[in-house]
């Protein structure tokens, strides 16, 4: 497995749900990683330094305030550039083919193919970074939201995006720029690209 492949699938780990597995696992991505060297897993390792010392139910709060109540933040890719519009189904499908076509079926369960670890771990054993580089733009917002948060996960993502060709946006209009306008009009309200949304608002499914 290369050194980016690891760190795609460590990544990928980082950004589930906190459970008791997560916390088992924790040991094995320090070992996966302990070899690699470079600013990703640098980023890498100081989130599982703060996994590591944050009390397992302070950790699971936290990741459901940064991801399951703020659509600005959301885990789902397709959401960013195609918003919940009719065109976001069709994003869906052509990830599914792409797992397909490497010869890894995506089970229809409780995530949908867009789910960041579910490509993160596509991309690990698949051996590229296609699904990461055509979702760039996506990956970038959800870099710049997190880090608004000032949350560990940003770490996270600022790992994965410093695997990826090229500089990363520096800001907001950056990233917009390379989204191409970002989600279709009928999703106004939503951040980074419209007002607050309320608290409440779930993520998108």
């Amino acid at each position: 497995m290369s050194r980016h492949a690891v760190l795609h699938q460590a990544a990928a780990c980082c950004l589930t749900y906190p459970d008791a597995s997560f916390h088992d696992d924790l040991p094995l991505l320090r070992e996966a990683t302990a070899g690699l060297r470079g600013r990703p897993v640098r980023l890498l390792r100081g989130f599982l330094d703060h996994a590591e010392a944050t009390p397992r139910a302070e950790l699971a709060a936290h990741y459901v305030r940064v991801f399951d109540f703020k659509n600005r933040r959301s885990l789902y890719l397709t959401w960013w550039t195609d918003g919940d519009t009719r065109r976001r189904g069709m994003s869906l499908v052509r990830l599914k083919e792409t797992y397909r076509a490497h010869g890894l079926d995506f089970a229809d369960g409780d995530e949908l193919p867009d789910f960041l670890p579910a490509v993160l771990e596509f991309s690990a054993r698949a051996g590229t970074d296609t699904l990461l580089r055509r979702h760039r733009p996506a990956l970038e917002l959800l870099r710049l939201s997190l880090a608004d948060c000032e949350t560990p996960y940003a770490a996270v993502l600022a790992a994965v995006c410093a695997t990826l060709p090229g500089a990363s946006p520096k800001d907001r209009a950056a990233a917009r720029a390379m989204a191409r306008g970002g989600p279709p009009r009928e999703d106004v309200g939503l951040e980074p690209f419209g007002p607050h949304v309320p608290e409440t608002t779930g993520v998108p499914r």
